[in-house]
């Protein structure tokens, strides 16, 4: 690590400063308490949902009318509030400096069953609101929903952690292309994207995968970000299995925003060695039956932020030299970037980070942040966008509602 450097004096006073009574330079005091008082707002509302994630499922199962025997509600309300006291504590030994795996799992799942639980407890209090203005109230519907809310809630975990755990499915799509030339119709583009290897050692999981695709016959293989959660080292066996990934005439790989999470450089270094193209705002050509695809690639849209040198979205750059008559393939993580291959004419971009919404209900709130929450869509005159749901999982072992995919997207000519 470089050493800190000081390019200047602890201290400069200008003339023009006002001081204080004891001579001293007045301290910028309003910016200070303006930030620290952003701060404290945005910790306020942490615990605030944090509260209500945990509170409206007690309250339901063992609270709201339900009048269980008093064992009961103890045990219930012990723990509830002891999940609510240490999962703060997880999730920072799991996500913050330590990087402790077991505590991320832990915090990750709790994190899944309490959103579960929540979901489910919201419905039910709406159902039981129903109950009691039709005259059904009291406490046996009380008991009936909060049992009701226990056994979808039980019976959904289980099932999305099964979703979450299996190989996924092969999703297969075609894709027609007005300015794909004849010779490259039929070109088969396997899509990987949002593996997330992480706490949960899935290396396994990785190899059959990789498996699977290799029974795809595919022509190019896209890895379109998000490929871990933690450094390239710390998941070395998982990756390894994407080395044996095979493609006719290319394997290319693009930063997601995670990435900037885990050590990007590291990740590049590690696609690298796997013997993957890089497509850090560049792009590689696809020649078949003499007629060409630019498949290009940038940098994720959180890249310029993260300070590592040189890293930014650039779709000039990536478009650099190639010719503007021939169809472009994009891989760019986050869907939103649309905006901007649309306005340049590309003819279809590739992306991931939304994980379909992962658990419902949560793809309401993917769609604040993103045009697109899963499958084909059309932009502008020209662009066409598939948002895979993703291979994998982030942090929770879940998937409800939403089914991770392996994608095939077999491009046509018009």
């Amino acid at each position: 690590m470089a050493d800190s450097v000081t390019t200047g004096p602890r201290s400069v006073r200008d003339a023009s400063e006002p001081a204080d009574e004891s001579g001293s330079a007045a301290a910028p005091e309003a910016p200070r308490a303006r930030g620290s008082l952003r701060r404290r707002l945005g910790g306020g509302v942490v615990f605030l949902v944090l509260g209500l994630l945990f509170v409206l499922p007690w309250g339901t199962l063992f609270a709201f009318g339900v009048d269980w025997p008093f064992p009961v509600f103890l045990a219930g309300t012990v723990l509830f509030a002891a999940g609510l006291v240490s999962f703060p504590y997880l999730m920072a030994a799991g996500h913050g400096k330590r990087h402790d795996d077991r505590a991320s799992r832990i915090a990750d799942t709790m994190l899944g069953v309490v959103w579960v639980l929540f979901t489910w407890s919201v419905v039910g209090g709406l159902a039981h609101l129903v109950l009691m203005t039709v005259g059904l109230g009291g406490v046996g519907p009380a008991r009936a929903v909060a049992v009701a809310v226990a056994v979808v809630s039980a019976a959904l975990l289980g099932w999305g952690h099964h979703e979450a755990m299996r190989v996924p499915r092969v999703r297969r799509q075609d894709v027609t292309l007005p300015r794909l030339g004849a010779g490259l119709d039929g070109t088969r583009v396997v899509v990987l994207t949002d593996t997330h290897y992480g706490p949960i050692d899935r290396a396994r999981w990785s190899a059959r995968v990789t498996e699977v695709v290799n029974t795809l016959d595919a022509d190019v293989v896209i890895h379109a970000g998000d490929i871990a959660d933690g450094t390239a080292e710390r998941r070395r066996e998982q990756s390894a299995p994407l080395g044996a990934v095979r493609a006719r005439h290319a394997r290319v790989y693009v930063t997601g925003n995670h990435e900037y999470y885990s050590g990007a450089e590291g990740w590049l270094d590690r696609m690298g060695e796997l013997g993957w193209e890089l497509l850090r705002n560049s792009h590689v050509i696809v020649e078949r039956g003499g007629d060409r695809l630019v498949v290009a690639g940038v940098d994720d849209v959180t890249a310029e932020s993260s300070g590592l040198a040189g890293h930014r979205a650039d779709l000039r750059d990536a478009l650099a030299g190639t010719d503007q008559d021939q169809p472009v393939l994009l891989v760019a993580h986050q869907p939103k970037f649309v905006a901007t291959s649309a306005a340049a004419g590309v003819d279809l971009q590739i992306s991931g980070h939304t994980h379909g919404g992962q658990i419902w209900p949560f793809h309401y709130l993917v769609r604040v942040d993103q045009p697109v929450v899963s499958g084909l869509s059309h932009h502008g005159e020209r662009t066409h966008l598939y948002t895979s749901r993703g291979t994998g999982f982030w942090g929770p072992p879940f998937r409800v509602f939403a089914p991770s995919e392996i994608t095939l997207l077999t491009l046509r000519a018009a």
